[in-house]
């Protein structure tokens, strides 16, 4: 069974924590990590250090500009945080998250997010992933550090692999991030037109249809239904403008 998982950094600020990650993704059979506008050099001594014999994998790291363009191929994304608030909900724990992973990698691109070692991922970075994972800690000292996090995870994602029986059955094949969001930023111009958005606050509702179409994992036919359906909106709201 293959696992198309890519690991990705966002604004990692160590160069020991990149390096580490590289020896954990090894250990645990991934080689693909994507560094999103890293604060230092992931091909110094130090990275290739704590690399040991996964300095390839620093080597072929791709760099991305920002998170949007590092999810942009892939099918579903999973964000981590250790902060709870309004807009982040419905955490899934590292042994659910993996069979979930599991069951979309086995066919498309997918992608496990992580945040600064510092303050993590932002909300609007968040806003990218279809799903949330947290890992659960004592409440003294409730983050981890970074290459540590990673560890957990890949752990989580190797045990559940080796622990299937037989392979798991594909899902459907779900539309890639930048097609997704296309379609969630033309329902944000809609929405705003029509006045369902606040003007002044859209993404405040925005995010609960994040939230649903996460939860739906939607295909590329319905990403371009409700494209059909933004586009009808926006059709009548302009004929009823022009009257």
């Amino acid at each position: 069974m293959t696992t198309d998982v890519c690991i990705v950094l966002v604004e990692p600020q160590g160069s020991l924590n990149i390096g580490s990650v590289c020896r954990a993704m090894l250990n645990f059979g991934l080689n693909e990590l994507r560094l999103v506008n890293p604060a230092v050099s992931h091909l110094n001594d130090e990275a290739r250090r704590m690399a040991v014999r996964a300095t390839p994998l620093l080597e072929n790291a791709k760099i991305y500009p920002d998170l949007g363009r590092a999810v942009s191929d892939c099918h579903f994304t999973m964000g981590t945080t250790r902060r709870f608030g309004k807009y982040r909900k419905g955490f899934m724990h590292p042994d659910s998250a993996s069979i979930h992973i599991l069951q979309l990698a086995a066919q498309d691109k997918t992608a496990l997010v992580f945040g600064r070692e510092d303050h993590g991922l932002t909300t609007g970075e968040l806003d990218l992933c279809q799903r949330l994972l947290t890992i659960p800690t004592a409440d003294d000292l409730p983050s981890l550090n970074l290459a540590q996090a990673v560890t957990i995870c890949l752990y989580e994602l190797h045990k559940a692999k080796a622990s299937l029986q037989k392979p798991i059955k594909p899902v459907r094949t779900l539309a890639k991030g930048d097609k997704l969001e296309a379609m969630i930023q033309h329902m944000r111009r809609t929405m705003v037109d029509i006045d369902f958005f606040d003007s002044q606050n859209p993404d405040h509702i925005l995010r609960s249809f994040r939230h649903i179409f996460g939860r739906a994992q939607l295909n590329d036919r319905e990403v371009q239904i409700m494209h059909g359906l933004w586009s009808r909106i926006d059709w009548l709201y302009k004929g009823l403008s022009e009257k």
